[in-house]
């Protein structure tokens, strides 16, 4: 028997949809805000090019790479087991520690930070927060899930939750603070959910409070309001990255019209020319002024190119996401899975509606991307992975749910 060309491709596309198992809502999430990205990504490149004279199809190439890299590793992500990720869990935030520490002293540097070290082989960066991230949700979901008879505990359910989380904070926060804070918020939500006892969080939030209060008193002491003068800070705090933070807090608290922040001002002025419908498609005039149009403040081209109406449906796409995570963790037979589920789609959401906060000056700048829109890195690359996983336990939340069908089916049957 002879196949047909247009057969085999249909049999072939067929087996692959077959073989696609979990939450089908969260798989045509990544479809949409993948082809978004496109479509922004290579309307916000064109002076990147002009600068590296390089062809803006050149930066659609890597993306649309970048695209099929990430499917494919949430598709074999997704057909793991997820019991596997708990014994994993362990070896990965191991061997994250001392890749934050490297990175720390003798990794690459870009704007007084080092965040990234550069993998010798492929050539490619890496952020080792964001593998950092990971790690610690994947080994926070295992700590909550094995200590749930003693969770109220102070030294038995409490300290092996929260002595890993300041870990990992602690060596994000020096090049990173706003990653090093959302991923503390996340795991406090986390271990709030996990059932940790209320006043073990409060104080450490209360404990969190008080680096944010001294950044918070500083931007004030060190600015004349007046004159609309930032301040030296004096030599003995004159770190690279402490003037940095509070040179964003002071932005942040006194800036006006007039002397806000040049990436604020350009956001605010894509914003304002997006209006309610946006300038159409590739019709972007502030991605030629705005620094990093196609990173950090790619949410703000998204809103110039359409409108209001675009910059919500890129939100609700978000929110959307998180409920059928939220329905993954509810319906996840094995607390693991329902923790890793929910801290994973967590991180990803936050991290998201920082950006779009950042992008509409509800926050300061930070340096946080928007999850599977911004371009193509390591951020990218990691965010698939989370998705993969969380893919896997919807696969197995989906099996469980046809088993007791077909258990329900043979009681039914009259013997």
């Amino acid at each position: 028997m002879e196949y047909k060309t247009n057969d085999i491709k249909a049999f072939s596309f067929g087996q692959l949809t077959r073989r696609t198992y979990g939450d089908k809502v969260i798989w045509a999430i990544v479809v949409l805000l993948t082809m978004m990205s496109l479509l922004a990504v290579y309307s916000s490149t064109g002076t990147l090019a002009y600068k590296l004279s390089r062809s803006t199809e050149s930066y659609l190439l890597k993306q649309i790479l970048f695209i099929f890299s990430g499917a494919g590793i949430i598709y074999a992500l997704h057909l793991v087991n997820y019991k596997f990720y708990s014994k994993f869990s362990q070896l990965l935030y191991i061997i994250s520690i001392p890749l934050l520490i490297y990175t720390l002293f003798f990794g690459t540097s870009l704007n007084d930070a080092n965040r990234w070290i550069k993998l010798p082989i492929i050539n490619l960066t890496i952020q080792t927060s964001d593998l950092a991230k990971l790690a610690l949700f994947m080994y926070i979901s295992r700590q909550l899930s094995k200590r749930q008879d003693d969770i109220k505990d102070f030294k038995k359910g409490f300290l092996p939750v929260i002595i890993p989380v300041a870990i990992i904070c602690v060596l994000i926060a020096p090049a990173n603070l706003s990653t090093a804070l959302l991923t503390g918020a996340t795991s406090l939500i986390l271990m709030f959910i996990g059932r940790i006892s209320l006043k073990h969080i409060g104080l450490v939030v209360l404990i969190a409070a008080i680096p944010v209060a001294l950044l918070v008193s500083l931007a004030k002491i060190y600015y004349d309001p007046a004159a609309h003068k930032k301040e030296q800070l004096p030599e003995v705090m004159r770190i690279a990255r402490l003037e940095t933070w509070v040179s964003r807090t002071q932005d942040f608290m006194y800036a006006d019209k007039q002397d806000v922040s040049y990436q604020v001002q350009q956001a605010k002025i894509a914003i304002a020319k997006g209006s309610w419908v946006g300038l159409g498609p590739g019709n972007s005039q502030a991605r030629n002024f705005l620094p990093h149009p196609y990173s950090d403040f790619i949410y703000a081209i998204i809103i110039e190119e359409y409108g209001l109406f675009g910059g919500v449906v890129i939100m609700a796409v978000y929110l959307l996401f998180l409920f059928r995570c939220i329905r993954i963790m509810k319906k996840c037979p094995y607390a693991f899975g329902a923790f890793l589920s929910l801290g994973l789609s967590f991180t990803l959401v936050i991290q998201a509606m920082a950006n779009m906060a950042v992008n509409v000056n509800i926050l300061p700048v930070t340096g946080v991307t928007l999850p599977l829109v911004s371009m193509g890195g390591s951020s990218f690359i990691f965010t698939c992975v989370s998705i993969g996983i969380i893919l896997s336990v919807a696969k197995h939340v989906e099996k469980e749910e046809a088993n007791a069908v077909v258990d329900i089916k043979h009681q039914e049957v009259p013997s």
